[in-house]
């Protein structure tokens, strides 16, 4: 194992938002994060009933259209084009950030910039590259009953994503309930990173040596397995 390569032997985003969508539960209301978390939605399994909320004020809406087919009157918060389901409904961006708050979702799961081992989470920056404000997700992760990330295990130069503490500016404090990342699925415990599953093809000390806080292990840790053609 010690020619693992951690900027190249790992998960693809759409992999990683295969392994999240197999924990969406049947029946839930789901609020799914501008981009790389707005996959999960594609690899939603078979006979699994979930209801997605936008915080535009759409409740219950279907896939993507094909291109040439979209009503651009009809977009999600990240103005992506977005069918509807029967019985989906409209309302007023106040109202939806009321259920929203009112904690009405079951869950949200958004992108990070980095996450602490207390469920601390920063999803947004300053500057011309970041994401230019902290916007709904501030109220999601507080609003939701359960908040889940799906991100990559380190930044492009390498760095640990997963740290003892946030260095960013904040999200939410303590939202954090699960991590789905290229490399692992970890839960939040009693301000622990929770080691759920890993690589095969990586070991425990190679995963600690690029995450920036401790991985506890409670109980067996599972192979992180997905479809190898998506």
């Amino acid at each position: 194992m010690s020619d693992f390569n951690v900027m190249e032997d790992k998960l693809a985003n759409a992999q990683i938002a295969w392994r999240a969508a197999q924990d969406l539960s049947d029946g839930s209301y789901v609020n799914l994060g501008i981009g790389f978390p707005e996959m999960i939605a594609k690899f939603q399994p078979v006979g699994r009933d979930v209801t997605y909320h936008t915080e535009n004020g759409v409740l219950g809406f279907g896939k993507a259209p094909d291109v040439g087919q979209e009503d651009w009157d009809l977009i999600n918060a990240g103005k992506r084009a977005v069918t509807l389901k029967a019985g989906a409904s409209f309302f007023h961006h106040a109202d939806s950030f009321s259920m929203v708050r009112g904690g009405h979702l079951d869950l949200a799961v958004l992108g990070a910039y980095q996450v602490a081992q207390n469920g601390d989470l920063a999803n947004w920056s300053v500057g011309a590259k970041g994401v230019p404000a902290v916007g709904g997700a501030m109220d999601l992760v507080h609003g939701a009953k359960n908040v889940a990330v799906v991100t990559d295990h380190v930044t492009k130069k390498g760095e640990p994503k997963l740290l003892d503490a946030c260095t960013l500016p904040l999200t939410g404090i303590g939202c954090v309930t699960r991590v789905y990342t290229s490399l692992a699925v970890i839960d939040i415990v009693d301000g622990q990173f929770v080691l759920r599953e890993k690589l095969a093809q990586i070991s425990l000390d190679q995963l600690q040596s690029v995450t920036g806080a401790t991985l506890h292990i409670d109980g067996t840790v599972g192979d992180l397995i997905v479809p190898e053609d998506i």
